[in-house]
């Protein structure tokens, strides 16, 4: 089994290559970011073309001329991929891998090649993601638009119906398949992994209520909300701290003056910081609208904290209401205060939680765990296909 995996961005393929490459299983990855996995170089191809036409974005722009720079580059990015293909060194893969919207190209190559097409799914169908999102754009900020071309949106529907296997990281996302003409057949729910060596569990519980959200504050992920939830905690428990790990996006322009200074602000941390800082903290809280699951939920889970999270954004998957964290309706913010309320309150309780957060979250959830998932579920979905032929 050889698994091709492609992606302009990182995302999670670094991780996923690692893992496959640990079993032999690794045809390659193609990707523009650095190789930071550990991936040998013999396996590894950059698209230069394209990480150079980005560069100026990531160094120059604001957040929102990223993104934008992201769709609008592609170009380079197609063009560099069909070459690479075309070349007499490139590998004859069972499997083409490729994140949603951006797994075009590599499934023309899949089709001509025999091989399995999967897409990989960072976020819920298309048009559940555009539609909750903008949903929350118009009623928190009127006038702004998804910052993904509509375009974009088409290519993700159009891969969507062509690919042999989806997979998604929550039951939300399987749902939103489903509900827009997925076949269930097709999808697999595969969360990710946790690198169990720098997130591990907490051995105690802070001597006063300290919560911590990681992810871009911005509507999507429902900063909106969990703002209003806090400035509810705080007038119950004054000695309270938020702390949010992440850079403000475009669509939280007006909410943003509002709540600076209430809360405890990192644009960025680097996992060695950020592990420690998960661990010193009461409990992760998530009201997220929209959500594959978030890497960091599952970090969170694996350093002992209990989750409080919503369905849409994942948490249900790996976290049953009162056992691993707590589920509230991401809308409500009297309803995620009183989660948060509850758990610095019942020190038991918190502590019960986290300690069957962190076994959720980590045990048998490495990322090579991860990987293997996967390359289980190819190897049946290859075997299948080939004795149908067979019939």
């Amino acid at each position: 089994m050889q698994v091709l995996l492609t992606t302009t961005r990182a995302w999670h393929l670094g991780q996923s290559g690692a893992a496959f490459s640990a079993r032999g299983a690794l045809a390659g990855l193609w990707m523009a970011d650095r190789n930071r996995s550990g991936i040998p170089p013999d396996q590894f191809r950059r698209c230069w073309p394209y990480h150079l036409a980005m560069k100026p974005f990531y160094h120059l722009t604001s957040q929102i001329w990223q993104e934008r720079a992201t769709y609008a580059l592609l170009p380079f990015w197609r063009t560099w991929l069909r070459a690479a293909f075309r070349s007499p060194r490139a590998p004859r893969p069972d499997v083409v891998q490729a994140i949603m919207g951006f797994a075009t190209e590599p499934f023309d190559q899949a089709e001509k090649v025999g091989a399995l097409k999967v897409i990989d799914c960072p976020n819920s169908h298309p048009v559940t993601y555009y539609g909750f999102w903008q949903r929350e754009c118009d009623l928190w900020c009127p006038g702004e638009r998804v910052p993904i071309p509509a375009w974009m949106f088409s290519r993700m529907n159009r891969e969507l119906e062509r690919a042999d296997v989806v997979i998604v990281q929550s039951q939300f996302c399987l749902e939103s398949m489903v509900l827009n003409g997925i076949p269930r057949a097709k999808v697999l729910i595969n969360p990710m992994g946790v690198d169990t060596s720098m997130f591990s569990a907490r051995t105690e519980l802070p001597a006063k209520p300290r919560f911590i959200c990681v992810g871009t504050i911005c509507l999507r992920k429902g900063h909106q909300y969990l703002f209003r939830a806090f400035e509810r905690v705080k007038a119950r428990l004054p000695e309270a701290e938020l702390i949010c790990v992440g850079q403000y996006k475009c669509d939280f322009k007006r909410e943003r003056p509002r709540w600076e200074g209430t809360f405890t602000h990192y644009p960025s941390l680097p996992h060695a910081e950020l592990a420690p800082l998960l661990r010193s903290c009461s409990a992760f809280v998530f009201p997220s609208q929209e959500e594959g699951i978030a890497r960091a939920q599952i970090e969170a889970l694996a350093s002992g904290l209990p989750v409080i999270g919503t369905h849409e954004g994942g948490t249900t998957t790996l976290v049953e209401d009162g056992v691993q964290g707590l589920i509230v309706r991401g809308r409500d913010p009297e309803h995620i205060a009183t989660a948060m309320v509850r758990l610095a309150n019942d020190v038991d309780l918190n502590r019960r939680l986290g300690r069957a957060a962190s076994l959720k979250g980590a045990e048998r959830n490495t990322w090579q765990d991860y990987g293997d998932r996967l390359l289980q579920e190819y190897q049946r979905r290859r075997t299948g296909a080939a004795a149908t032929r067979a019939d």
